[in-house]
């Protein structure tokens, strides 16, 4: 009944289908019989293979892929014995020194007050369920000038990766000070790459976008290496360590940086060797719980690419095109001006930086020039008096009934006076009635003085004193006007125009 593999892939769908994590294994292996769908086409077996992060790494599954290969070529005799979890467990407790982890993270996150959250996003126990996801390579030109310039200043490719990826996420932000996750291998300390478990660990990186460029990438560098000292270290204390309380989270957003082997996939799956012994990767697929993930894929002489997965509404490729534009943005500065603070880097794309700065904003159009605004209005009420002009929750306004209207008051302000140069205040909420008074003002020969609601009663009293209006008009739960002698008119039905 169609496609044996789409089949497979909705059956145990990781959205819908969840592995019991109170059982152990949490690896599970899914086998389907394709017997091919057309007369000549080959069958085959295909296998789903689900494990949870609990268990395992991109490192154990190239491992165990790996010793599969080796059982198939009738070498499984060679493989060497994997050390044991365990082994890795008790190194990490006894060779900890959490006196040692507050001191370091209390210096790198003592003063945050305040948490790193593009877009606001602070939901960090997500399922995964509702993510768009999109795969960009680093230009080859780019990826070279990018290696160029950190053996120049001596730092990993990582920490430029790094200090770019905290930029995108200030300008998400708004923030000159972030913090974000950064995933940790976790196999230092003599942990060979045949054991396997779950290694990996994610611990806060800290950075300062007011610091010139070349500044930051060395302390980036210099951070990141403290982080490795502290890797086995815990998020909760690291996080207890700052001035964020739970339960909100010090960040939300991460970057994994990984060195691949060529032949791997992003989302750190990989075949030994493309077609090994009948072997091929249809698809691989990697989910956390944090609504923005960037994965760096750094292969070597192969270049770079950039995996993001953001929770949807937001688009991926968008977010990407950000990474990819302060990557360019970042080298540029390395190279010709180093002194540049990392806030200023461009984060646009120039497509999406003509966009919202030249195309949204192309609303020049001619008119008479030679006319007033209102005089431009009672044109337009004469060929449209019957359209409407105003809207505002349930109520509307045809341009016939809102010239009406204005002229009333019009007619009202220069009884009291109102003719040119004079100044008439408008404490008003917004509403139909606020733009009957501004064009009853203009109507009347007056200029108007807006005064919003929300000020102080100290600001709006100054205002008062010094535009010295002929008089007001108020409208709404406005505040009491110190307004002396001069009159106070109500935009409503009971007003005497």
């Amino acid at each position: 009944a169609g496609s044996i593999e789409e089949q497979l892939k909705a059956r145990f769908d990781p959205r819908e289908y969840r592995l019991d994590i109170r059982r152990a294994p949490l690896l599970a292996a899914k086998v389907a019989e394709d017997p091919g769908q057309e007369a000549g086409t080959p069958g085959r077996w295909l296998l789903m293979l689900l494990n949870h992060h609990l268990v395992g790494d991109a490192t154990t599954t190239q491992a165990m892929i790996g010793e599969v290969a080796a059982h198939l070529a009738g070498e499984a005799a060679d493989l060497p014995a994997p050390p044991p979890f365990r082994d890795y467990v008790a190194q990490a407790r006894l060779g900890r020194n959490v006196e040692s982890d507050e001191v370091f993270f209390r210096d790198l996150l003592g003063t945050v007050s305040e948490p790193t959250l593009p877009y606001g996003l602070s939901d960090v126990q997500g399922d995964g369920g509702d993510i768009d996801e999109a795969v960009l390579p680093v230009a080859p030109g780019l990826e070279g000038r990018l290696r160029v310039q950190a053996r120049r200043f001596g730092v990993s490719a990582a920490s430029l990766f790094h200090l770019a990826w905290g930029r995108v996420l200030g300008g998400l932000s708004g923030r000159d000070d972030v913090v974000f996750g950064t995933v940790l291998l976790g196999r230092h300390g003599g942990m060979a790459e045949q054991a396997l478990g779950m290694f990996i660990n994610t611990l806060p990186l800290r950075l300062d976008l007011a610091v010139p460029v070349a500044e930051a990438v060395r302390e980036a560098q210099r951070r990141l290496a403290g982080l490795l000292v502290h890797e086995h270290a815990s998020l909760a204390l690291a996080q207890r360590c700052s001035g964020v309380e739970a339960p909100l989270p010090l960040f939300s957003a991460l970057l994994n940086y990984r060195h691949s082997a060529v032949g791997e996939v992003e989302n750190g799956d990989e075949m030994p060797a493309s077609g090994s012994f009948g072997m091929e990767l249809l698809d691989g697929e990697e989910r956390t719980n944090y609504p923005l993930t960037l994965s760096v894929d750094d292969r070597g002489e192969v270049g770079f690419s950039l995996t993001v997965q953001a929770v949807r509404p937001l688009e991926a490729d968008r977010i990407g095109g950000y990474m990819q534009a302060t990557l360019s943005s970042l080298v540029t500065a390395l190279e010709s001006a180093p002194e540049q603070p990392v806030r200023s880097l461009e984060i646009l794309p120039p497509a999406e930086r003509q966009l919202l700065l030249e195309d949204w904003n192309a609303t020049e159009a001619s008119y008479p020039s030679e006319q007033c605004i209102h005089e431009l209005f009672e044109a337009q009420v004469q060929r449209s008096p019957e359209a409407v002009a105003l809207v505002h929750g349930d109520e509307t306004l045809s341009y016939g009934a809102l010239n009406a209207r204005a002229n009333q008051l019009a007619h009202y302000l220069r009884e009291l006076g109102v003719g040119p140069d004079d100044r008439v205040a408008i404490c008003a909420e917004r509403s139909l009635a606020m733009v009957v008074g501004l064009l009853g003002v203009l109507k009347a020969g007056g200029a108007y003085v807006p005064l919003d609601p929300e000020y102080p009663a100290e600001r709006v009293a100054y205002m008062l004193e010094d535009s010295a209006p002929v008089a007001v008009l108020v409208h709404g739960d406005v505040p009491t006007l110190a307004t002396g002698d001069c009159p106070v008119i109500a935009l409503d039905d009971s007003a005497p125009w």
